[in-house]
């Protein structure tokens, strides 16, 4: 049985295992053993006025996270979705295809009208999001500066 719902900072601990699990571990390989800013980052996208995150539960076990935040935008309300993760044992059954339903349902209701995402072409992320209706913006490009130590 899955069910997809809103969750927020009391979820804290069940959000930190599932974004330790997955993002931790291949393909990310993110280090994420500052615990002091993984909380903030965690606060960042569950805290805010503008946070939206929704959980995937599969027999109230959750296995599925989009966190973000809404913006208002010139191109209309959107959902900037800064981690999307499936658990890794669950990937290639559906379930976030599913999910993503889910949470375009729950973005739709609040009246937003796109969703906004970045990937790395190379991650397995690229093929899911193209598979799901998502396109790259042309003439978009990330940049990024890192200040020396």
């Amino acid at each position: 049985m899955f069910t997809s719902k809103e969750l927020g900072k009391e979820n804290r601990n069940e959000i930190k295992a599932l974004f330790k699990e997955v993002f931790m571990n291949a393909p990310w390989n993110d280090d994420w053993s500052d615990e002091e800013q993984l909380d903030s980052y965690l606060d960042e996208l569950t805290g805010e006025k503008s946070s939206l995150t929704v959980g995937l539960f599969e027999d109230g076990e959750l296995i599925g996270l989009s966190m973000g935040c809404i913006r208002h935008w010139w191109q209309g309300t959107e959902y900037y979705i800064f981690e999307f993760c499936i658990r890794a044992d669950k990937q290639g059954s559906g379930r976030g295809t599913a999910f993503l339903g889910d949470v375009i349902r729950i973005a739709k209701e609040k009246g937003v009208t796109h969703i906004f995402l970045q990937t790395e072409r190379s991650a397995p992320a690229y093929g899911f999001y193209r598979k799901n209706g998502f396109e790259e913006l042309e003439g978009h490009v990330s940049l990024v500066k890192f200040f020396d130590e």
